[in-house]
């Protein structure tokens, strides 16, 4: 069983003291790569340093988080994105979007932020990683106006509603990103995704956060990534294998991973 946990930050200082044993029991639980996106230019050198000591398995996106984007320091934070970008060392602009959960007042230069970013993966032909809270409408709106044959994504934590879906799905080349959330007793995430094609599904995890059943409580790590593709396949009635395939080749195809 090979799988692709598309979302983590392993990078985080929740993993100061353990972080290649993480990394090492991720890979032997089956996840072949862990894909990083980044949050801010604090984090960058972390992420590259972590990609650098485990090149063939954990691969870096570079974007500002909508939650890290402040007036006084947004033109800096996006100049430090389009010189990254320039490298052509990253698999994906991310992660970015729109977060109306902690500030509502920045709704206007997150947008800004959220389009400036959207243009650099269509300039070099990378997909989008994209965060949504509490903003689903204000969020597709933009990706439904940018829209065209070269873009394409991810709507990481996907937890909407099944007419959500429906329009994430219209986009093309989109995806929902599935994580935790989808083992929680009180998520109604399995009967909206039941009705969705596995073809348009990627596993996350969004390590240290959101951590599958049954080991909630605890910080996630990639190789809870486990847990989520057994609960996956339950909904699906497919086997564990089936899903990990299916969602492995949907990621590679989406970050063009050449894991085959």
């Amino acid at each position: 069983m090979e799988l692709v946990d598309t979302h983590s930050h392993l990078y985080s200082s929740q993993f100061d003291k353990d972080r290649t044993a993480v990394i090492k029991n991720a890979i032997n639980s089956g996840v072949k790569k862990i894909l990083l996106p980044n949050i801010s230019s604090s984090y960058t050198q972390k992420m590259l340093k972590l990609c650098k000591e485990f090149p063939s398995t954990c691969f870096p996106m570079m974007g500002l988080h909508p939650c890290d984007v402040k007036k006084e320091s947004m033109a800096k934070e996006l100049q430090h994105v389009k010189k990254e970008l320039q490298k052509g060392i990253y698999i994906g602009v991310g992660e970015i979007g729109i977060d109306l959960h902690w500030d509502k007042s920045t709704l206007e230069i997150q947008k800004e932020a959220f389009i400036y970013q959207i243009k650099l993966a269509k300039k070099y032909k990378l997909p989008i990683i994209i965060h949504v809270r509490n903003s689903f409408n204000e969020t597709i709106k933009i990706v439904e106006d940018m829209n065209d044959s070269s873009l394409k994504g991810v709507f990481h934590c996907f937890t909407g509603s099944e007419k959500d879906a429906q329009r994430i799905i219209s986009l093309k080349d989109f995806y929902l990103g599935i994580g935790g959330v989808l083992t929680f007793k009180n998520s109604n995430l399995k009967d909206v995704i039941k009705s969705i094609d596995t073809q348009h599904i990627l596993l996350e995890t969004d390590a240290p956060y959101l951590t599958p059943a049954p080991n909630r409580g605890k910080r996630n790590e990639s190789k809870y990534i486990v847990d989520i593709a057994k609960e996956l396949a339950q909904v699906y009635n497919l086997d564990v294998d089936e899903i990990a395939q299916i969602t492995t080749y949907n990621a590679n195809s989406l970050f063009n991973l050449k894991i085959w």
